[in-house]
């Protein structure tokens, strides 16, 4: 039987590139995300090893559908990509309050609530599980969104300690500014894009697939041996931390 990937936030940008790297590494892949429709096509691009579970993973009552659709098989890499920045307006404490939780919910309950509701049938020893944060998580300057990515810090260290002598390894992965992805929309400008490669060491922007590079090694051989561990892929826009 084929080794088992589940990828939420699956159906755009580095969800959908590292789906598609782990089918072409012979996974069967589930991609999860909130549009069915995106799923579809992603699921197209992937190939017949994928399939699609349309959930959010941030409400609870969503969950067991994804926990179906992987049954009894044990899941050999869990990559946690599904998160946002949510906009919101902070002018009163009850937004301050909306526009943090919000946050929180997009991109650590998110993780939270699938890892606890898969971990049952992650595979044991030998199970992966990765995390997505960012860059603005050891930078600052995206306020709510900057601390709830640096929050998946300290739940992956709990994790790889909880999950160590079970042969489970966990860690995150750290994105600098990737173009090809949906995270902001119509928001940039041709002078920001420029602001974000000029403070790269490398003179580039990220892609999906340079993200994808980094879960094929977590989550093959050469990643046996990597736990507890938070892997910048920033082209060096933030160094060595």
């Amino acid at each position: 039987m084929s080794r088992l990937a589940v990828v939420s936030g699956g159906g755009t940008g580095i969800g959908r590139s590292t789906a598609g790297m782990l089918a072409g590494e012979g996974y069967d892949v589930v991609i999860v995300g909130r549009r069915a429709d995106v799923l579809e096509d992603a699921v197209k691009w992937i190939g017949p090893q994928a399939s699609a579970v349309t959930a959010d993973v941030s409400d609870p009552a969503q969950i067991p559908a994804v926990v179906e659709a992987v049954g009894p098989r044990p899941v050999d890499v869990l990559v946690n990509n599904a998160g946002a920045y949510v906009p919101g307006a902070d002018s009163t404490l009850d937004r301050v309050a909306d526009h943090w939780r919000a946050n929180f919910d997009s991109n650590v309950l998110t993780a939270v609530l699938l890892t606890t509701a898969l971990l049952p049938t992650m595979r044991r020893p030998g199970g992966r599980i990765i995390l997505t944060s960012s860059i603005a998580a050891q930078k600052g300057g995206g306020g709510p969104y900057s601390a709830a990515k640096a929050a998946l810090h300290g739940y992956a260290l709990d994790l790889a300690v909880d999950l160590g002598e079970q042969g489970i390894t966990v860690n995150v992965i750290s994105p600098g500014y990737v173009t090809d992805s949906e995270f902001f929309a119509d928001r940039m400008t041709p002078e920001g894009h420029q602001t974000r490669v000029d403070a790269t060491l490398l003179k580039r922007p990220g892609e999906p697939q340079d993200i994808a590079e980094a879960v094929r090694w977590l989550a093959g051989p050469g990643g046996v041996y990597v736990t507890a561990q938070i892997i910048n892929v920033n082209g060096g826009s933030v160094l060595g931390r």
